[in-house]
């Protein structure tokens, strides 16, 4: 499982990744296992509806077993599969890069990181770093 500890060193080292890039303000959100939400964090001038979009780049990878880029390209393939996998989850997903998969050292899914604020590769950059500097391993 992920910590509360893990969680917030997740959400700083994107932070900090994200501000040494000079990235647009981010918002972070960290899931576990079953999509239920660990810790979130909105940046300073970051819109109030990055929380949506962060929650819902973790909860399509953590729900999917799949990260962000991975569903955007099976939504590329067939769109009408992901938009009932959408339907299914009550709209909650957002299958785009930014959401990355968190597994621990066994290799086991124990969580999701959603990343939104610049692109959607630059926030799977950062969200990479977060769970790298926490010492987890992540699946972009």
């Amino acid at each position: 499982m992920i910590t509360a500890e893990q969680a917030t060193q997740i959400i700083d080292a994107a932070r900090s990744e994200g501000q040494a890039m000079g990235l647009n303000p981010l918002s972070v959100a960290v899931l576990d296992s079953g999509g239920h939400l660990i810790a979130f964090l909105r940046e300073d001038g970051a819109s109030p509806g990055r929380f949506e979009i962060a929650r819902g780049k973790a909860y399509g990878a953590v729900m999917m077993g799949m990260p962000g880029s991975a569903q955007m390209a099976r939504a590329e393939e067939q769109v009408y599969f992901m938009a009932a996998v959408n339907g299914a989850f009550g709209g909650k997903t957002i299958p785009v890069p930014g959401g990355i998969l968190v597994k621990d050292t066994q290799g086991n899914i124990i969580g999701a990181v959603g990343v939104t604020g610049d692109s959607s590769d630059n926030d799977a950059k950062v969200g990479l770093a977060g769970i790298a500097a926490a010492g987890l391993t992540g699946a972009a």
